[in-house]
């Protein structure tokens, strides 16, 4: 009989076994998950901290070898950095000699990669902050450039190239970035259309045409002798069409920021359910929050400081080799501040990412005209300065039939390597003109 409960309850000894083996294993695989989360959780700090986590014993080190790893990165990684000792070449070539011409040259050069370096630092700060805030801080830092030479134009006094230089960024963004973005893309995929969201570039389209029509107004009003107070309406008006544009473009921002989050995202690309890109799992940031910012910062005083330099060499370089002013701020001035967008939207277009290279173009021509422009004229009007957005009538004109043709093209939706060539000729039509173009006198504008 004890053979029987012995064999009985064999059974049931085995089962406890299992179970207890079975509760080990959870509690073995729950705490390796548990482990895995938290070094998940430590290393996102860690990246979020940056140098500054380091502990007392080797917190000088790690902050050393932070450094260094972060200058090759962002440094010694891109070709185009090449260019960067022309800044301290601008600046022995004013000291030492005083040539306008070649000073204007090598802080052209100089802040090029400067440009492009600061775009890099802002889409890795991009990283730790989400998709929509990192489309604004692109936006806004990528025309950091063109506002800081204008605000230190407006400090010259050469009101003039204020305008006639951010009217430049508009038309090369609008045709000579989006028109590569679309050669370069259709190159690459040339057995199909490309495709992009419609609603985006309509929004962007009205934003412009509106911008054109605060432009277009102060010019009218000047040129048929209409004002009420003559020389003084105009002003009036264009500060108080600034004003408006300038809560237009906040507008613009709150939309796209609420209403519109996920605008952006390419019509190829797999959405998640928490909203973000399956493409973006891939990517990860080269530097940490910390050192974007402090990249930041640095190009940003580097650029203003060479700003100074290539400003005061305008009027000299435009007549050492005997080219239009309106060519220099028009054309020369815009590819430096472009350098950025050039680059980010040809290789988006590349990846058939064309809606985030439509964003790069047309969002940096939306900003500047609504947003840059209007800007400036509120800062001169703060300095005592009478900018004004009366543009003069061929500048104005220029603007009129560029953001025609540029919605013309894309109200289809879809892309292809000849409307990219349309747009490139387009530009090299417009740059002709400027160059055989004067600029009006106060006498001629009477």
């Amino acid at each position: 009989m004890d053979h029987k409960l012995q064999v009985g309850d064999r059974p049931q000894i085995e089962m406890g076994s299992l179970q207890e083996r079975s509760a080990h294993d959870f509690e073995d695989k729950s705490a390796s998950s548990t482990s895995k989360v938290f070094q998940k959780m430590s290393s996102f700090r860690a990246a979020e901290q940056g140098p500054f986590s380091g502990t007392s014993r080797v917190g000088g080190v790690n902050m050393f070898s932070c450094a260094c790893r972060s200058v090759k990165i962002v440094v010694f990684s891109n070709k185009l950095n090449l260019l960067m000792p022309f800044g301290p070449v601008a600046i022995l070539v004013h000291n030492l000699t005083g040539h306008h011409g070649w000073v204007f040259f090598f802080s052209l050069l100089g802040i090029t990669p400067l440009a492009e370096r600061l775009g890099y630092a802002t889409e890795q700060l991009a990283f730790y902050t989400g998709a929509t805030v990192g489309g604004l801080l692109n936006a806004t830092f990528g025309n950091a450039t063109e506002l800081i030479i204008s605000i230190h134009a407006l400090r010259s006094g050469m009101i003039r190239v204020v305008q006639q230089s951010l009217l430049g960024s508009i038309l090369s963004n609008m045709l000579l970035v989006l028109g590569c973005a679309f050669f370069s893309g259709g190159l690459v995929y040339m057995k199909k259309e490309q495709v992009f969201n419609k609603s985006t570039a309509v929004v962007n389209s009205g934003l412009l045409l509106m911008a054109v029509m605060g432009l277009l107004f102060p010019a009218v009003l000047h040129y048929t002798h209409s004002e009420v107070h003559f020389g003084k309406s105009e002003l009036a008006l264009s500060r108080f069409s600034s004003c408006v544009m300038l809560i237009a473009y906040a507008a613009y921002l709150f939309y796209q920021l609420r209403s519109q989050s996920n605008q952006y995202v390419p019509l190829n690309e797999e959405v998640s359910p928490s909203g973000e890109s399956a493409e973006d799992d891939d990517e990860s940031p080269e530097i940490t929050k910390w050192e974007s910012i402090i990249w930041l910062a640095v190009m940003t005083a580097w650029i203003s400081f060479l700003s100074d330099y290539l400003v005061d060499a305008i009027e000299g370089a435009s007549s050492a080799w005997k080219v239009p002013i309106a060519f220099i701020s028009v054309i020369l001035l815009p590819i430096v501040g472009n350098a950025a967008e050039h680059a980010s939207a040809i290789m988006f277009a590349m990846k058939d990412k064309l809606d985030i290279s439509l964003g790069v173009a047309i969002g940096s021509s939306t900003q500047i005209s609504m947003f840059g422009i209007p800007f400036c004229v509120v800062v001169a009007w703060i300095m005592g300065l009478p900018m004004d957005l009366n543009f003069q009538l061929f500048e104005t004109a220029v603007l009129f039939i560029t953001v025609l043709v540029v919605a013309f093209l894309l109200q289809e939706g879809t892309s292809n390597y000849f409307k990219g060539l349309m747009l490139i000729l387009s530009y090299v039509i417009v740059a002709a003109s400027f160059f055989v173009h004067v600029d009006p006198t106060k006498d001629d504008k009477q």
